[in-house]
């Protein structure tokens, strides 16, 4: 079976408004899309969007917070449960919406005991109202590099907080390129770690750009995920090197692509 991937349009075709940017998706070959915050946008447009493409929308994040002042999510910041929980409802509003599946909930930079109790407490509320609408919240570990600080950076950290939370809609975005940078053994881990895995996103490493060079040999990587029976959509959450139009020759070199 060919593998089907995912453009995630918080990174590709950032020229474009969202709903144009779904629909170059479309023309490129892509099986669906993801965005990261798409709340500039009406729904009614991005729901036209993907009613003419019939594209599907996979997932999409909780706001950040302060961007200016280099916030990075909410659910794990003390102090600030509310603007967590209007995050989490305002993303469950879109997602409801344009029939996502999957809501990442942003951790934050935090750190200790207190953070981590706040951020239990804002996925358990997260999972609850997810639940409610059959959608799967997702939580990312992001590598210390680019994301310094950031309240979550490993898998084992995540499963950690997956067990202490009890809900089965609460799922890893298991983003092969943060987890090579942290951790490594891509195969191994994701075996380890599929029952816990809501989506996988792709990237080179080290630069981030098209999956087709650098330290991951993506072709065997989606090869051995399928032989484990991982059979959804992979997201392309790279940076182009270029244009993006310029830098789409890795989908139909990799292995099993028409």
């Amino acid at each position: 079976m060919a593998t089907r991937f995912s453009a995630n349009l918080g990174f590709l075709w950032q020229e474009l408004s969202l709903p144009d940017a779904i629909r170059a998706a479309k023309s490129a070959g892509f099986d669906a899309v993801e965005c990261h915050w798409p709340y500039n946008e009406s729904v009614d447009r991005l729901k036209a969007a993907l009613d003419e493409t019939g594209l599907a929308m996979l997932g999409l994040n909780t706001v950040r917070g302060r961007v200016e002042a280099g916030e990075n999510g909410l659910a794990a910041l003390p102090g600030r449960e509310l603007e967590a929980q209007t995050a989490i409802r305002q993303a469950l509003d879109y997602a409801v919406a344009l029939d996502v599946p999957n809501i990442h909930v942003m951790a934050g930079k935090a750190s200790g005991e207190v953070a981590h109790a706040t951020y239990v407490a804002n996925l358990t509320i997260a999972c609850e109202l997810a639940a409610a609408q059959g959608k799967t919240i997702l939580i990312e570990p992001l590598n210390c590099r680019d994301a310094p600080d950031y309240f979550l950076s490993t898998t084992a950290q995540a499963v950690s907080v997956i067990e202490e939370v009890g809900h089965a809609n609460l799922k890893i975005m298991f983003d092969c390129y943060h987890v090579q940078i942290m951790e490594g053994d891509l195969c191994r881990r994701f075996e380890r770690l599929m029952p816990h895995v809501g989506h996988v996103q792709i990237a080179a490493v080290p630069d981030r750009g098209e999956p087709d060079s650098g330290e991951i040999d993506y072709p065997y990587v989606l090869s051995r995920l399928a032989f484990l029976g991982w059979d959804r959509p992979i997201g392309a959450e790279y940076r182009p090197r270029a244009t993006t139009d310029a830098g789409l020759g890795w989908m139909s070199r990799f292995e099993g692509r028409k």
